[in-house]
């Protein structure tokens, strides 16, 4: 209780800060902002304490802290956006809370295997069913059921990572033995690599048909990883290498929008591509280089110059304000979330959880590589949400009910009662 009434005070003042900066009085409507924070929170935290007894007492405090800069930095940028964000934030909470309570064993979800993976693939794809299916900026990965637009592909990435979790746990032992050599590397029969190549298939078709190649990455990256932390074969991880490369390169060659991004990538301040092609990027390294160490301070700097800030690089707008501690801070708040991600299943004896908080950590740490990465030239950009800090209801909410399997997980099951006698359990 005392971390997560530490993240509310640095959700309010990082809030009060920005406003100071912006405008040079305190916002007005602090006090109701403030009840509406600590209710919240406060509600939250103690529906872990008594439905979750025993769960990591640092993740919830952690993505809070996120939460709120996200919010303050959105804030800052457009009010209106804010509020929104502030409605998402609220609705994330509120499933957090009802996974919590609901789920009360995470080995409950292990008996709905193909269900699951069902729904999981439904949602992935549905961006490309006609009529609702809606394409911004290049990508086809929206859809919009009336007044309201979202992003299936943030949720489906929960559910799959259940159905891997379930999959992956009832074949490990066949999938870890080798009969196969290729070189200096083993392999096991080609049957049981058929997962690997229907998540390869998959994430292609993500690229393909919804032109998503963050989601597309992500995706797969996260399967590669689930299947290595299942069998322990380093082979595996070559193996998802050489796909990946080869599904990059047919990517490159197919879509212009992949070469252009490729193309900034090595030419972002290249006078030739600043008025169009590059300028979001180029701006984004300008806005940090404007804020060097310890940044311009919230409100007082100019990220408004960088287009779609509030969303894909809302990274670049703290480097700005908060300078380089301040992104580095950020970083190391995700480097705690995936520590204590990753630690959650060390105490659990069943596969299954080991496998689920495995696959669930890499969602949250990919997804900040893969976006953090783009900005800073690592690796091309691709457009991808930065978790819990972007503007966005879908990556919100997802991520929220994300964090609540993690907490889950983290707590000890409640014990099973015995089978009947002459009855198998």
């Amino acid at each position: 209780m005392a971390l997560i009434l530490f993240a509310i005070v640095i959700t309010v003042g990082a809030y009060v800060l920005v406003t100071l900066g912006k405008t040079g009085k305190t916002p007005p409507g602090v006090g109701g902002f403030v009840a509406v924070i600590v209710a919240a929170y406060v509600v939250a935290q103690l529906v872990v304490i008594r439905f979750a007894p025993g769960a990591d007492p640092v993740l919830l405090p952690t993505a809070a802290v996120l939460a709120g800069l996200g919010y303050a930095i959105i804030y800052r940028l457009d009010t209106g956006l804010a509020a929104e964000q502030l409605a998402w934030l609220l609705l994330s909470l509120a499933l957090f809370v009802l996974v919590l309570v609901a789920v009360r064993d995470y080995r409950a979800l292990d008996a709905y295997t193909y269900t699951i993976g069902l729904v999981g693939l439904g949602a992935l794809l549905l961006p490309i069913a006609p009529g609702i299916g809606e394409t911004i900026n290049g990508a086809r990965r929206w859809v919009r059921l009336g007044p309201v637009s979202f992003q299936p592909s943030e949720i489906a990435k929960v559910i799959i990572v259940i159905f891997l979790a379930s999959y992956l746990s009832a074949r490990k032992k066949l999938l870890a033995v080798a009969t196969r050599r290729i070189g200096p590397l083993r392999f096991p029969e080609p049957r049981y690599l058929g997962p690997l190549f229907v998540a390869w298939f998959a994430s292609l078709a993500v690229l393909f048909m919804e032109k998503d190649l963050g989601s597309s990455l992500l995706f797969f990256g996260i399967f590669v990883v689930m299947l290595w932390t299942a069998t322990g074969r380093g082979s595996y991880l070559v193996l998802g290498l050489i796909l990946f490369v080869i599904g990059a390169t047919v990517g490159y060659l197919l879509f212009q929008h992949v070469q252009d991004r490729v193309l900034i990538w090595f030419h972002a301040l290249d006078p030739r591509y600043l008025p169009g092609k590059s300028y979001q990027l180029a701006q984004g390294e300008f806005a940090m280089a404007t804020g060097g160490i310890g940044g311009t301070g919230l409100g007082l700097g100019h990220p408004g110059l960088i287009p779609f800030a509030a969303t894909d690089f809302v990274y670049a707008a703290i480097g700005e304000e908060l300078g380089l501690f301040g992104a580095v801070g950020v970083l190391l708040l995700y480097v705690v979330l995936a520590a204590r991600g990753l630690r959650a299943p060390l105490l659990r004896e069943d596969g299954f959880a080991k496998l689920l908080a495995s696959g669930l950590t890499p969602v949250i740490a990919l997804q900040t590589f893969i976006i953090v990465g783009g900005i800073i030239r690592v690796i091309p950009l691709t457009a991808i949400t930065l978790p819990t800090v972007s503007y966005g209801g879908s990556s919100l909410v997802a991520n929220f009910v994300l964090l609540a399997l993690l907490v889950r997980v983290s707590s000890p099951p409640p014990k099973r009662a015995p089978a009947a006698p002459g009855r198998s359990p």
